[in-house]
């Protein structure tokens, strides 16, 4: 066998590559034709010879491609040129293609069964010389080669097989059961149809920004929010931090053992009643206290009718009782001012700061 030859024609396909980036999975149809260089076995007694394939295939996987292939060749036998000696046949042959991305030319392994039919002649003794054995049998292969990517619309594929033809009925040959030949092959690959569309790829799902996330659930989102653990029912501000409310009722103050509310303690319960239906999620205590004149019990009671007033108050000026705790009365027992001077003498001063409501923020 000349290997130079064999050399030649694996090299010579090889030049014919063209770089182009890693092939996908292309399940499309494609023909297949290819020339080469039949290396016989020397057991034939013929010449080497050319042969040419024509087939059909497709890639049924990322690495995997089957074709359908015919073949022909047609040597002269080494001591009789005028003698003919013929083959063609079909195979089914399966590669395992070796695909890197970003590479033009990927190798493969091939393995391959079908059937192969000779055309033998050989010399008789008769006037109808020479005759003629036609024959068919089982032929297997296996191979490696080269293969470009469909970037180019055609892709060229180089290879080189070893095939097992196991024809037992050689008349040149009798005492062989099978021969073994070598393929070596330049071809080119052409798909069917236009190249299948690029799968759509969802962009991956952007993550929401801090504008859009609200962690703590108090309205202020969280680029903004500065105390992001803020608790529910608290008051909070722009920036998401409690804000501190003060209701200043200091000037609701009540006359000596009366509950009436006095002009000026309406004015300040206007504006109380105003800053609660400002803020919806307050929640206060309305508190009632007197000062120390009278018993306990008096006090006490006294203490709860002054809350009741302001309660009753809020309640007619749109202030829902559901925020409200109350009313509740402390009477004399929680004093801001001295009920009398240091010497015991009476203060009424401090006691009029003692007659008052309150109210208290409970969130």
């Amino acid at each position: 066998m000349n290997k130079k030859i064999l050399t030649a024609a694996l090299l010579g396909g090889l030049a014919m590559a063209q770089a182009a980036s890693a092939q996908e999975f292309d399940d499309r149809w494609y023909l297949t034709g290819s020339a080469g260089f039949n290396f016989q076995d020397s057991d034939r007694l013929t010449n080497d010879a050319p042969f040419v394939t024509l087939g059909l295939g497709k890639f049924i996987s990322p690495n995997w491609s089957l074709d359908g292939e015919l073949n022909y060749q047609n040597p002269n036998f080494d001591s009789n040129q005028d003698l003919n000696w013929s083959q063609y046949g079909a195979s089914i042959d399966a590669r395992y293609h070796f695909i890197q991305e970003g590479r033009g030319w990927n190798p493969y392994l091939l393995m391959g069964l079908g059937y192969q039919k000779s055309e033998e002649e050989y010399p008789i003794l008769a006037i109808d010389s020479p005759a003629e054995r036609k024959d068919g049998n089982f032929a297997a292969k296996v191979g490696v080669g080269l293969q470009t990517t469909f970037e180019k619309r055609v892709a060229v594929r180089a290879e080189v097989a070893y095939r097992g033809d196991f024809d037992d009925k050689s008349y040149h040959a009798p005492d062989e059961s099978w021969f073994g030949d070598v393929l070596a092959s330049v071809g080119v690959v052409i798909p069917l149809g236009p190249p299948p569309a690029a799968p759509v790829v969802a962009p991956p799902p952007t993550a929401p920004s801090c504008a859009d996330l609200d962690d703590d659930g108090d309205g202020v989102n969280n680029c903004d929010d500065k105390c992001p653990d803020s608790q529910p029912g608290q008051t909070i501000g722009p920036d998401g931090c409690p804000v501190p409310v003060s209701i200043d009722l200091k000037g609701v103050n009540f006359d000596f053992d009366k509950s009436t509310l006095r002009p000026d303690a309406v004015a300040i319960l206007s504006e109380a009643a105003q800053i609660l239906v400002r803020y919806p999620d307050l929640r206060v205590e309305v508190a009632g206290h007197t000062d120390s004149k009278g018993t306990d019990e008096y006090n006490q009671k006294l203490s709860e009718r002054r809350a009741t007033a302001v309660y009753d108050y809020l309640t007619s000026n749109g202030v829902a009782a559901s925020r409200l705790v109350g009313p509740i009365g402390y009477g004399e027992s929680r004093p801001i001012a001295p009920n009398t001077n240091p010497d015991g003498s009476d203060n009424p001063e401090g006691r009029a700061k003692n007659r008052r409501t309150e109210l208290n923020v409970q969130n």
